[in-house]
């Protein structure tokens, strides 16, 4: 065999060998080895961890004012008695009234909102029953929330901020989902807008029994 055919079948040799060592054998989920690995996937900083790259040594920055992070819906109402009762003019239903909108309103309704207002929003939910608890002591003690006025029209219930339950338009609805009122805290980490609207739809729908 001379020179340059003796070469050739090393070369050959050496590139089936590369192939078959990067194929690997089926058995083994090993990659192999990796040049400078946190120079393409870095170590990234805790949100609560000191950084120096900032002036404040945050790692978590508050964002720039006046912009809006993304999927985040500004409400452009505060919690206050005047834009409840501007929310109950100016904010409108976006959502058509569909079957399917309805009955999504209605199980959100049954999950966030009836151990408290009742399934058919009477105001009769469990949470309003009376029911033994044990103190850190073991003493048994009878224990109830309010029970939240009626939606429906029929009973003639009034909202603690006036006017009758069966009249509160989709905006005031909306308004104290995101704010809460008295004993209801804040439904806004529990309900996206979409979801909230849709719990409005099936509220309007109690209103009129």
């Amino acid at each position: 065999m001379n020179k340059k055919n003796f070469l050739g079948t090393v070369c050959v040799a050496v590139a089936l060998a590369a192939v078959v060592s990067a194929c690997g054998d089926g058995t083994t989920r090993d990659a192999g080895w990796e040049f400078s690995r946190n120079m393409y996937d870095p170590i990234a900083y805790n949100p609560d961890q000191l950084n120096n790259n900032f002036k404040n040594n945050q790692t978590a920055q508050i964002p720039p004012v006046g912009t809006t992070p993304i999927g985040f819906e500004r409400f452009e109402f505060e919690n206050t008695p005047e834009d409840y009762q501007r929310a109950g003019t100016e904010l409108k239903n976006p959502l058509a009234v569909t079957a399917e909108n309805l009955a999504q309103g209605e199980h959100l309704f049954l999950v966030n909102c009836a151990m408290c207002h009742g399934a058919e929003g009477k105001g009769d939910g469990a949470i309003t029953k009376d029911r033994f608890v044990e103190d850190s002591r073991g003493r048994r003690q009878l224990e109830n929330f309010p029970p939240p006025p009626s939606y429906a029209k029929s009973t003639g219930s009034v909202s603690s901020r006036g006017g009758a339950m069966s009249d509160l338009t989709a905006g005031k609805i909306y308004h104290t989902i995101y704010y809460g009122l008295n004993a209801m805290g804040s439904h806004a980490s529990q309900l996206n807008p979409e979801e909230r609207w849709k719990v409005v739809m099936y509220v309007q729908e109690l209103q009129k029994k």
